[in-house]
């Protein structure tokens, strides 16, 4: 993969995040990397009063340093912003958050050497992953401790992960075959300025959003068929006097999952005249999580390729700027938004599963869905770990983005709390992914008490390939690895490929 600042998409944080892909840069980025080195270099001739460059930091902007003590500040700024505490960030969320920041600094607005740029990319492509604490940013200039973490391995400090190995930073640059860079003026400010952590793990959430909800489509379509519901609701004259996007894009993918399906055929004559609102209003549910999503994503395109130092270096115009590009308002915001589409996601699909668990609700399949009622206790936990999931996000939901705390003697007067917005938000998606896990469980065990007749082309063929990991269940056993099996099915995409093997793609949750 090759970054030049300007065209990073979602997925391509998502591969190298993964470790599918290494990271070159762009030829087309040196010559804008070394313009705004060199017109750094030119205000340092100059004596120029720059902040972060010739002065200290936030409170001590007013204070002049002098040149000869350059390099000690930025070393000085790395090091003291070293603050973060709790659980280190995955090694996923910590590879996004390298490649975020290598591209930040690739646009050309930072004003560092090429050669940091350059071992940057040599610690991401060698596999060294900073151990970078997961709290610690209020998102005022950015993520400053977590970003500082990432930069004291940079510079031989701190630690890191190397080839699974916890270990001092400098240690894994040695053993790496990589010379830990000696930060210049500009540099260290250049490199723990930013919004690379909530945009890291707010991408990797986004991704997985996006994943659970085609997985919750598939999982109400499998519900339909299990409760002998109708498709009637998903026609598509209903959602075209009523044109929300994502509304009418879970119309048509129920359809499709629900095609040639006997169940529905066995019972259109029949004496219900209405489905429970989980079912009949799974199109408006799904569907303004679907267009949350697609905004999101459409912040996330933008933060993803933006420049958020401070100050940035404009060396065609002959301008640093101190403003506020660092700040993590839209992320904050988006992440919030993503944790409330989600854990929608997660309450009407709990709802499904209970209208499963209750003979009165549930169209006469057995209670909890066990042959064995009162000997066995069937899927009856189950519903109740969905319960607890879904309640939990009740209160991981509440916005970070409207609070807010001043931090640097008041100079951070305003902050966006977007860090912990999107590990939140985060949280919330493993929440709702097992519980669309447990839904798809509990469908396919209801389709094992219709089973003379066949299901539609796209339930037919999740109901095949949860059978193929997933037994029925005859006689009670441990359903965590059922539950966990049919989320990585989830999380992996291999769920959401196979049924749309089956019936061709399903529609995105985003706008094409």
């Amino acid at each position: 993969m090759v970054i030049d600042g300007e065209s990073l998409t979602i997925e391509d944080v998502v591969r190298v995040a993964r470790g599918d892909a290494g990271v070159a840069l762009a030829s087309s980025a040196i010559p804008k990397v070394e313009r705004a080195r060199a017109y750094v270099d030119r205000l340092l001739a100059d004596r120029a009063v720059v902040y972060g460059i010739t002065t200290g930091f936030g409170k001590f902007a007013e204070v002049p340093v002098a040149r000869e003590d350059a390099l000690a500040l930025q070393r000085n700024l790395v090091l003291s912003h070293c603050c973060g505490v709790g659980d280190p960030l995955s090694p996923a969320q910590t590879r996004a958050m390298m490649l975020l920041r290598a591209n930040v600094l690739a646009k050309g607005n930072s004003g560092v050497r090429l050669a940091v740029l350059h071992t940057l990319l040599q610690m991401l492509n060698a596999g060294i992953v900073p151990v970078v604490p997961r709290k610690g940013s209020v998102g005022a200039c950015g993520d400053l401790a977590p970003l500082a973490h990432l930069t004291a391995v940079l510079i031989g400090e701190g630690e890191a992960f190397y080839h699974g190995n916890r270990m001092n930073g400098g240690d894994a640059m040695q053993a790496a075959g990589i010379q830990p860079v000696v930060l210049e003026a500009k540099e260290g400010l250049a490199l723990i300025n930013g919004t690379q952590m909530m945009t890291a793990v707010g991408a990797l959430a986004l991704w997985e959003a996006e994943n659970i909800s085609k997985a919750a489509d598939i999982a109400a379509a499998q519900a339909v068929e299990a409760l002998r519901g109708t498709n009637t609701p998903y026609l598509e004259i209903s959602h075209r006097v009523r044109p929300h996007p994502g509304q009418a894009a879970t119309a048509r993918n129920l359809l499709r999952l629900l095609e040639q399906s006997e169940i529905l055929a066995s019972h259109v004559a029949c004496s219900k005249v209405q489905d429970a609102y989980s079912l009949r209003c799974a199109p408006q549910v799904h569907g303004a999580a679907k267009d949350a999503l697609a905004f999101v994503r459409g912040v996330l395109e933008i933060e993803v390729n933006a420049a958020t130092d401070n100050p940035l270096v404009f060396p065609e115009e002959e301008m640093v700027i101190s403003g506020g590009n660092f700040h993590g308002q839209p992320i904050s915001q988006a992440m919030d938004i993503l944790a409330i589409a989600t854990a929608q996601l997660g309450n009407i699909s709990e709802r499904r599963i209970q209208c499963m668990m209750d003979p009165s609700t549930s169209d006469h399949l057995p209670p909890f869905l066990t042959c064995h009622p009162g000997l066995n206790c069937g899927l009856m936990m189950a519903q109740v770990t969905a319960a607890a999931l879904v309640s939990e996000n009740k209160t991981l939901a509440h916005p970070a983005c409207v609070d807010s705390i001043p931090t640097s003697a008041n100079k951070e007067d305003f902050v966006s709390m977007g860090a912990f917005a999107a590990l939140k938000a985060r949280e919330v998606s493993r929440n709702v992914l097992r519980v669309v896990a447990i839904e798809l469980l509990c469908g396919a065990q209801g389709l094992e008490f219709r089973e003379l007749l066949r299901p539609g082309r796209g339930v037919a063929a999740v109901h095949d390939f949860i059978r193929e990991s997933v037994p029925p269940l005859e006689n009670d056993r441990p359903q965590t690895p059922d539950i966990e099996k049919l989320s990585e099915m989830i999380r992996d995409g291999s769920l959401v490929s196979r049924v749309e093997d089956a019936v061709g793609p399903l529609e995105p949750t985003y706008s094409s």
